[in-house]
């Protein structure tokens, strides 16, 4: 990721965004399109045995994110997302903690031509983008595709909100336990209820689903073997 050759897609896939792509085929083909898939959440890392898969790292975007942007060295990074002020203020809080330089702020509201045009004329090594799941999943492969420069495209989800205090994060000791979901459905019941609440019972058909697929794939013979004749 510090040295993309194309366009370049960095997503994470939370128990949410597995409920988007179980509904949604525009979300399923976004999320494929990433380059780099990183698991965020307990829910997958609970999920994810259950389908004989690597459970792996949990790499949540909110922790991530300000990390690799730590690491990576000088490049011009655009953010598009998130609305007045918050927006400001994230980047206020980016320009203090990383070595970049930040030279485009879009509001998450714009069309994705908006996006593509700001992108070409600026050509940001770096772009993030606030807007939530699954917008921003689908803007970023439409900048993939629109693009022809080395850039890395990131979906960050809330993560300037995050920066600029809109949102508190759990103590650490709650997001250890993998309990940080339930900290933010307390800071908004309203938004998130549907999503955390109502989101786990389909989230467990979806897995259910997942399994007994995976279980009658694995059960079924395997076919004949050709024979050539000589």
């Amino acid at each position: 990721m510090s040295a993309v050759e194309r366009p370049t897609i960095l997503s994470f896939l939370n128990a949410h965004g597995v409920n988007l792509c179980a509904g949604s085929s525009a979300a399923w083909s976004a999320f494929r399109a990433s380059d780099v898939l990183l698991r965020d959440g307990v829910a997958l890392e609970t999920a994810l045995p259950w389908l004989d898969q690597p459970v792996g790292l949990n790499m949540n975007g909110t922790d991530f994110i300000p990390l690799l942007l730590r690491h990576l060295s000088p490049r011009r990074v655009a953010v598009y997302g998130t609305a007045a002020p918050w927006l400001d203020e994230g980047i206020e809080r980016l320009k203090e903690r990383t070595p970049h330089d930040y030279v485009d702020a879009q509001h998450g509201f714009h069309s994705v031509e908006h996006y593509i045009a700001r992108a070409r004329e600026l050509q940001p090594d770096v772009i993030i983008l606030a807007m939530g799941m699954p917008r921003q999943e689908e803007v970023a492969v439409q900048l993939k595709r629109a693009l022809d420069h080395k850039v890395l495209i990131v979906n960050g989800g809330a993560i300037i909100d995050f920066l600029a205090g809109r949102f508190t994060r759990a103590p650490a000791a709650v997001q250890r336990i993998g309990l940080e979901w339930a900290f933010r459905l307390v800071q908004e019941p309203r938004r998130l209820f549907r999503r955390y609440c109502v989101g786990a019972f389909g989230f467990a058909h979806t897995v259910m689903l997942m399994r007994r697929a995976a279980m009658r794939s694995s059960s079924a013979p395997a076919p004949a073997p050709m024979h050539k004749e000589l």
